[in-house]
């Protein structure tokens, strides 16, 4: 019995064994998973019970890839120089020593805002008022230092740049030079028009085994500052109408694995007969590697260009120049230029996103794939 619908493109039969492999290995597993090769769609698969190829749902932080996009616009136009301090155009950030923080160390994790002592209100997020809070805010690090994953405020941080430069939201930007001529399948503010096709992101809170209580949580720690805890719980924030609605660049975007692929084809080679939005130097600017090592959020390794993750041995997605981002729940969209390949992937149930995950089991296969074409 056929467990997927979809299709893959001849030389991608291998992508198409392991996926199938997957769901009859777990009843309850259900993904999208799609793939562009030199612009033309070669694989575009969905399978399990919770699935269909019309499901959208959240995607977390492969958002703040879907949003990089528009950081990228800004610096190809000449609105935004990643070399020019952040306070250069937001003057009122220029406190608490944060005076020289670079724009391309901002966007790289290195601000030392990992959040704010109280929490942001979930429908804040996306708002000025959020950015003055975060402009006031002392850094928890000399900024520019050390990295550690800004999980939600590096979207405020993106949007507040747009705003200062653009003189438009980051969302408006992204939907009318992005993803409606690009016709890209993932939103970053989902209309009611499509709410229809949204289903729950569908995971498990982690429990303590030996009390049956969530564990703890300081809020005054930098990983509670970084979940904007207790306000809120990350892996609720798609599933919540008003974040979603919203488009919060760092969690809220919502869309389908598809989407995510023509996305980062769109941007890197552009798709059928249409040139790419972002030229090489773009991408190469964007997509070089600011920090690697320890990340002072998660004392993980980790690596980040310019908003967007890098692979590196625990998350070994892509070669040596790809470049994108993954979601909290194992969610991943990149680009590899070295392959002409753009790639998305996202399960409607929470995954370890950690090597090997079942998104960098396939992301290889298709790599593998594409290298034996000729």
């Amino acid at each position: 019995m056929q467990t997927f619908q979809g299709f893959v493109a001849p030389g991608f039969d291998n992508v198409l064994e392991l996926f199938e492999s997957l769901l009859l290995d777990d009843p309850n597993y259900s993904a999208q998973l799609a793939a562009y090769h030199r612009g033309a769609p070669v694989v575009n698969l969905t399978g399990g019970p919770d699935m269909t190829p019309e499901t959208v749902t959240g995607a977390y932080s492969c958002s703040k890839g879907v949003a990089a996009m528009v950081i990228a616009l800004l610096v190809q136009d000449g609105l935004l120089d990643l070399d020019t301090t952040v306070a250069h155009y937001w003057p009122e950030f220029a406190v608490h020593g944060k005076d020289r923080l670079l724009v391309r160390e901002a966007l790289s994790h290195q601000a030392g805002l990992m959040g704010l002592e109280g929490g942001f209100g979930l429908d804040e997020f996306t708002t000025p008022a959020a950015a003055a809070r975060l402009a006031a805010a002392r850094p928890s690090w000399q900024p520019g230092r050390q990295f550690g994953y800004h999980a939600l405020t590096i979207g405020i941080i993106m949007e507040e740049l747009c705003r200062r430069t653009a003189g438009e939201s980051l969302q408006s930007v992204y939907e009318r030079r992005i993803r409606t001529p690009e016709g890209v399948d993932f939103f970053l503010g989902l209309p009611a028009d499509v709410e229809r096709r949204y289903r729950d992101v569908l995971y498990q809170p982690a429990v303590d085994q030996d009390t049956a209580e969530l564990p703890w949580l300081d809020p005054l720690s930098l990983e509670g500052l970084n979940s904007n805890a207790p306000i809120s719980g990350i892996m609720e924030l798609p599933n919540i109408r008003s974040v979603r609605a919203a488009g919060m660049s760092a969690a809220g975007g919502v869309g389908s694995a598809e989407g995510l692929a023509r996305l980062y084809a769109a941007a890197t080679t552009g798709v059928g007969n249409r040139h790419p939005f972002l030229t090489p130097e773009t991408v190469d600017v964007m997509s070089c590697e600011q920090v690697w090592g320890l990340d002072r959020s998660s004392g993980l390794d980790n690596a980040f260009a310019v908003v967007f993750m890098k692979p590196h041995p625990s998350r070994n997605f892509g070669s040596h120049r790809a470049f994108g981002h993954e979601g909290a729940n194992a969610a991943l969209g990149f680009a590899d230029p070295a392959y002409a390949l753009a790639f998305g992937y996202i399960p409607r149930r929470q995954e370890d996103g950690r090597t090997p995950g079942k998104a960098h089991r396939l992301a290889a296969e298709v790599r593998r794939s594409a290298a034996k074409l000729p």
